[in-house]
C-alpha cells in the first residue's frame, strides 16, 4: 500500500492537508486578474499549494506553468527553464496546442527536436540561447497571444537579484509581465528580506505590482486531524498526543512533519499503534540518514561560522545574536565576528532570520548540531 505521507512531489487534494482558506484566496486573486507574492520560509508547502490550486476544477480554463528557478544564475538560464517548463506543460495537451508555443520560437526553432512519437523535445543547451533577450520577448509573445489565460507561477522568484546585472533583469521582467494581458503571475519566494525589498521598495521595479501573501504553519490540531485520518484510513492508530509532541519538535514545518510521519507509518504494522517513543525512533532514523551530508557541509564551513552555527543550534533560537552575553556563553570571539559569521550563514541559507530571532533553516540540521556538543 503506498504510503500516504508524501515527502516530493503534489499526489493529490486525498494527501494535501488543509489550506482551504489560502487555496480559496490563491484561486480568487489570480482568476480575478490579480499578480501575487508568496512569501514564506521554505519547507511550508509553497509549491504543493501551488500545484494544489492548479489542480482546482476552476483553474482548467486556463494553461498553468509551474517554473522553479532556484537553481538558476542568469537571465539565459531562466530562459531556458522557463521555456522548457510551458513546452512540458503544453505537450499533453497534443500536436495542435503544443506548435502554437513552438512557432513562435524563432531564435530557437531549429534547437526543438522530436521523439519518436512525435513529440517535441526542449533540446536546447544553454549556448543555444544567443539572445536571450530575443527568446524571452518571443516566450512573452507566446503568453500574450495563446488561446487560452496563462498562470505562470515563478518558484524561488528571488533567485533574479543574484544574476549578472540583476536589476537590469528584473526591470525587464517587470515590463514584459506589466504588458501582458492574457497571463497573471505567482511569484513565491522564501528568502524573505529579499522578497520583501522587491515588492515592497519603492525604488525597485516590482513595487506595488502584486498582491503579497504570507504562509504560516498549518494549525497543530488541523495536522493532527490529518495525520490520523490517513493512519486510521489504513487501520492504522496514530494518537494525537504523538502529533502534538513532533509538531512541537519541529515547529510545525510541513516537511519535516511529513519525513517524520512517513517513517512512522512504514514501522507501524496495521492493526498497529503508534508511539512517541517510536515517533522519536523515527527522527533519530532520518537524522542518521542525513548525518554524513550534514557533516560534509559543516566541514565546508569556516571556524568562526562554525562555531556561530552551533551556538544558535543549542540555544534553538536566537532574539539577540550581538548580546555581551550570548557570546560570553559560547566563548565566541566577539560581537562584531558573530554578526559576520551570521550574516555569512544567513546568506548560505543554513540560518533563517523569522521575526527577529536567529534559527538554523534545517530542524533536522538543528538536532543533529546540538547531538555533537
Amino acid at each position: 500500500m503506498k504510503n500516504p505521507f508524501i515527502t516530493r512531489g503534489y499526489a493529490g487534494s486525498q494527501y494535501f492537508c488543509d489550506r482551504e482558506r489560502e487555496t480559496r484566496d490563491l484561486i480568487d486573486l489570480l482568476t480575478n486578474g490579480n499578480n501575487v507574492a508568496l512569501i514564506s520560509p521554505r519547507r511550508l508547502g509553497k509549491t504543493d499549494l501551488t500545484r494544489h490550486c492548479f489542480a482546482q476544477p476552476e483553474m482548467e480554463e486556463y494553461y498553468t506553468f509551474l517554473v522553479d528557478i532556484y537553481a538558476t544564475a542568469s537571465l539565459r538560464d531562466l530562459v531556458d527553464t522557463l521555456g522548457r517548463a510551458i513546452l512540458e506543460e503544453l505537450k499533453p495537451r497534443g500536436r495542435k496546442v503544443w506548435q502554437r508555443f513552438v512557432n513562435v520560437l524563432h531564435s530557437l526553432r531549429s534547437e526543438i527536436t522530436m521523439d519518436f512519437a512525435g513529440n517535441p523535445v526542449w533540446s536546447v543547451g544553454l549556448s543555444s540561447i544567443d539572445n536571450p533577450e530575443v527568446t524571452l520577448d518571443e516566450i512573452f509573445h507566446y503568453l500574450n497571444n495563446a488561446d487560452r489565460r496563462c498562470v505562470v507561477a515563478i518558484d524561488e522568484f528571488q533567485q533574479i537579484t543574484n544574476y549578472p546585472h540583476g536589476d537590469l533583469v528584473e526591470a525587464t521582467l517587470r515590463t514584459y509581465i506589466q504588458r501582458c494581458d492574457n497571463a497573471v503571475f505567482l511569484f513565491s519566494g522564501s528568502r524573505q528580506h529579499l522578497m520583501g525589498k522587491m515588492f515592497s521598495s519603492s525604488s525597485r521595479p516590482f513595487y506595488q505590482s502584486v498582491v503579497t501573501m504570507g504562509l504560516q504553519p498549518i494549525s497543530c490540531d488541523i495536522y493532527s486531524q490529518f495525520a490520523q485520518r490517513l493512519f486510521a484510513e489504513n487501520g492504522k492508530t496514530l494518537s494525537p498526543d504523538v502529533v502534538h509532541e513532533v509538531y512541537r519538535q519541529f515547529d510545525g514545518v510541513t516537511l519535516c512533519l511529513q519525513r517524520v510521519f512517513n517513517i512512522l507509518y512504514m514501522n507501524t504494522p496495521v492493526g498497529g499503534v503508534a508511539t512517541l517513543e517510536m515517533a522519536n525512533e523515527a527522527v533519530t532514523y532520518i537524522i542518521n540518514l542525513l548525518s554524513d551530508n550534514f557533516e560534509t557541509q559543516i566541514s565546508q564551513l569556516p571556524e568562526k561560522q562554525r562555531s556561530v552555527l552551533f551556538a544558535i543550534a543549542k540555544d534553538v533560537v536566537v532574539k539577540n545574536l550581538s548580546s555581551a552575553e550570548f557570546n560570553k556563553r559560547h566563548r565566541l570571539i566577539s560581537q562584531s565576528s558573530t554578526m559576520s559569521a551570521a550574516r555569512a550563514l544567513v546568506d548560505k541559507e543554513i540560518v533563517t532570520v523569522e521575526n527577529g530571532a536567529y534559527l538554523v533553516y534545517d530542524r533536522f540540521l538543528a538536532l543533529w548540531l546540538r547531538q555533537q556538543r
